[in-house]
């Protein structure tokens, strides 16, 4: 049976907080919704979701990060909740992703900016690092593993093969559009629900993750794993930026040993590991905001 309950706007008004506000971008030919606050000339800080989220995820880090001085950039990324979504495989190769991050920090007038990911936004971060040193100031990694480990890992590692069903998943043709869609996205809510510690989405905040969905629809999310696969390797391996990697022991998608071997591509890092944590280990351990509050100072 259809969901009939009336879905939430899904932009900034979701934090009624009158310092937080929703505006659009034409950056790297596609229109991005970005969530802002803070002064223009304070501190930059861009955060970038990953999948199934879109940028409600970081609410409680964009609070903590005003009210710490900070100003606080945070973009759904092309093809997620109100940003644009362009067709096809391509326009979602990760040097596009890339440079819409790019584009939207010298948006904000800015040269550089420092850079906070999770997730696959986390996997953006690592390679806009990477590709674009000059545009991070210092990085922010929130459970993926820098992307020379996680493809050394896939072919050393027969538990992580299996665990990365979804990414081989993702990239046969129509089939996984299908899969997630059907039912109202109960498979995508299934994701959220599986990949967490119990209680960390509660009914409420499904039905806002569920009304963001809505807007693109689950296939550009699918298409951002078909252009990963799709995209050249960086041309440099070590990560100069200080890094804060932060990393849930208990994330069913990643073997924690590739949150130590990351450490070791990057010239200035740090790991905090939470154990009894999941993925979502923002959502989950407050010491996760503290970590980056003093990173990012």
């Amino acid at each position: 049976m259809a969901d009939t309950k009336t879905f939430p706007d899904t932009d900034a008004s979701l934090l009624a907080d009158h310092r937080v506000e929703s505006t659009y971008r034409n950056v790297n030919g596609v229109q991005l919704h970005v969530v802002a606050a803070g002064e223009t000339d304070a501190p930059l800080v861009v955060l970038l979701h990953g999948h199934p989220d879109f940028w409600y995820g970081w609410r409680a880090q964009i609070i903590s990060l005003l009210e710490a001085g900070f100003r606080v950039v945070v973009p759904d990324q092309r093809g997620c909740n109100l940003s644009q979504a362009p067709a096809g495989i391509d326009p979602y190769r990760i040097p596009n992703l890339c440079d819409d991050i790019r584009e939207l920090i010298h948006d904000e007038g800015r040269d550089s900016a420092h850079v906070v990911g999770h997730d696959f936004g986390a996997y953006v971060a690592w390679n806009l690092a990477l590709r674009q040193p000059s545009v991070v100031n210092r990085l922010g990694i929130l459970n993926v593993p820098h992307p020379t480990v996680y493809r050394d890992t896939l072919r050393a590692s027969l538990q992580q093969i299996l665990r990365s069903w979804y990414v081989w998943f993702y990239q046969v043709p129509k089939l996984p559009e299908w899969m997630l869609s059907r039912n109202e996205m109960e498979n995508m809510v299934a994701s959220l629900e599986v990949t967490s510690n119990q209680g960390t989405f509660d009914e409420e905040t499904i039905h806002r993750y569920r009304a963001a969905w809505r807007h693109t629809g689950v296939g550009p999310r699918i298409n951002w794993y078909r252009g990963f696969r799709r995209s050249e390797r960086p041309a440099r391996n070590t990560v100069t930026q200080p890094t804060l990697i932060c990393w849930g022991e208990d994330d069913i998608a990643l073997v924690p040993a590739m949150a130590q071997k990351s450490i070791d591509y990057c010239e200035n890092g740090q790991l905090r590991m939470f154990p009894d944590t999941s993925h979502w280990v923002h959502h989950e351990r407050e010491e996760v905001t503290e970590a980056l509050l003093q990173h990012l100072s």
